[in-house]
């Protein structure tokens, strides 16, 4: 990878991660992905006495389409009881389809069981740490929460699953939706530096624009020239 792209693209996992304390809560709420590592990480936190339950929710998303036999949820729960979490410890979300569905369906889970959590600890990939705290909070304001992903380095994160350029093309679009996704609704504003934006700029330009939302491009040409 080239040095520039690479001091980027660093940048950008840099501010996509937010390192909170980590306290105990009601429920480790893990958020389906491609990435096991994520199952794995809630466990731990799970053996280490975090919170006594786990939620997993996920349905099939854009890049989980074929890649498992069953939806996130489900996949990711039989890593965790296959690491010896018990079953009567997990609940399972099946259908949500994207981050915000991921919350506003756990919710209505809780709601129909008659659970009413205080807390919660947020398990996701290491660079939707952000995005993710920022749509939980969106859709579930006023409620207690925490952040954590898989305990792992921007050099080291890239595997068989995703390459470092497939990894860029994400970062650079989850940055995208945190910029714009506040004036749609979907989640809370966050700050973001001008050495994360011209990191993204820079980036788009040398063709990291795969996972771009066309919709959310013509907001940044618009805010761009306005």
């Amino acid at each position: 990878m080239p040095k520039r792209i690479y001091e980027l693209a660093t940048i950008i996992w840099d501010y996509h991660q937010l390192n909170h304390e980590i306290v105990k809560s009601d429920y480790i709420f893990v958020l389906g992905s491609n990435d096991e590592r994520v199952a794995e990480r809630a466990v731990e936190l799970y053996k280490q006495g975090l919170a006594p339950y786990i939620i997993f929710s996920g349905g099939v998303g854009e890049l989980t389409e074929g890649l498992f036999n069953t939806s996130e949820a489900e996949h990711f729960a039989k890593i965790a009881l296959d690491m010896g979490v018990p079953k009567g410890a997990i609940l399972i979300e099946p259908e949500s389809t994207n981050t915000g569905e991921n919350v506003l369906f756990t919710r209505r889970l809780l709601q129909q069981k008659g659970l009413t959590p205080r807390s919660f600890i947020l398990v996701q990939k290491p660079f939707m740490e952000r995005r993710t705290l920022a749509t939980f909070e969106q859709q579930w304001p006023h409620m207690q929460a925490i952040v954590t992903s898989p305990q792992i380095n921007f050099d080291d994160y890239a595997n068989d699953a995703i390459s470092f350029g497939d990894l860029i093309n994400v970062m650079v679009g989850d940055l995208q939706r945190i910029r714009f996704y506040p004036e749609c609704g979907f989640s809370t504003p966050q700050p973001m530096p001008n050495e994360v934006w011209d990191a993204f700029e820079r980036l788009v330009s040398y063709g990291f624009d795969q996972h771009l939302s066309t919709e959310l491009a013509a907001k940044r040409l618009k805010s761009s020239i306005g």
